[in-house]
């Protein structure tokens, strides 16, 4: 398969250090036309910069996740790296209430601001909301951002609150999983021009390779399941869902 965009990877992440520059010199000859290189903090956003500005193929999204929002200093330095033109969205940004790494009231503090440097800067969001759905909800009708709702968890109603207020779904590897009946009813509900395909690399590998380290060649197994659940060719649905990336992104 061809024309792949990943629209959730973390190439920074240790877990390619042995490996990285022989993997990412690779990718554009094994169907990846464009990665979305998604960070979790400030120091995480610089490098991943630093790889867009070395592979034509990648961009980023620059931001705090949840996790780190209590160590989130306020918007200016966060401001200068979305000046960056190889910056194309604000994230990874949201809502963590399983782990609770940071304070509840901060994580939604710390949303509220990105979600505002998204508005000041025009860019669309990638959106992290794990065991938060109502407050997620709820933040995302005070804003009404463009964007995503990465690693999408909820049911189809809640996609249906999602879709209502202009936001794509991602979909990755969990849908192939054997206990996947959100994930996969999801799948065959969410609009076509709605929909994205991401791996969340180094995690959430598709099965077979489940466990494994993720890289965004796995996308060609997330679409083929997806294809499958939604009637139609894979490489079909794989160009779909880039335009939709482009378009979201790119344009």
């Amino acid at each position: 398969m061809n024309n792949i965009f990943d629209t959730h990877a973390h190439y920074t992440d240790k877990r390619f250090d042995p490996d990285r520059e022989s993997l990412l010199d690779s990718l554009p000859g094994q169907g990846v036309a464009f990665v979305l290189g998604c960070a979790s903090n400030l120091r995480d956003s610089r490098q991943a910069l630093a790889l867009a500005e070395r592979y034509e193929y990648i961009y980023a999204a620059c931001g705090v996740h949840p996790h780190e929002a209590k160590k989130f200093a306020g918007a200016n330095e966060l401001r200068a790296l979305l000046e960056h033109p190889r910056c194309v969205a604000v994230g990874e940004i949201g809502l963590d209430y399983h782990y609770d790494f940071s304070p509840r009231e901060v994580q939604r503090d710390v949303f509220r601001a990105q979600l505002e440097l998204a508005r000041e800067f025009d860019l669309p969001v990638v959106i992290h909301d794990r065991e938060a759905h109502e407050d997620t909800l709820r933040i995302l009708q005070e804003f009404r951002p463009r964007g995503v709702m990465h690693c999408f968890s909820g049911s189809v109603e809640f996609a249906r609150e999602i879709i209502a207020l202009g936001l794509h779904i991602g979909l990755g590897g969990a849908v192939t999983f054997k206990n996947a009946r959100k994930p996969i009813e999801v799948a065959a509900y969410v609009p076509l021009e709605r929909l994205l395909l991401e791996t969340d690399a180094p995690y959430m590998a598709p099965v077979p390779h489940r466990g494994e380290r993720c890289d965004s060649r796995h996308i060609a197994l997330i679409a083929e399941k997806i294809a499958q659940v939604r009637g139609m060719d894979a490489q079909e649905l794989i160009d779909a869902c880039t335009q939709n990336a482009r378009r979201l992104f790119l344009s």
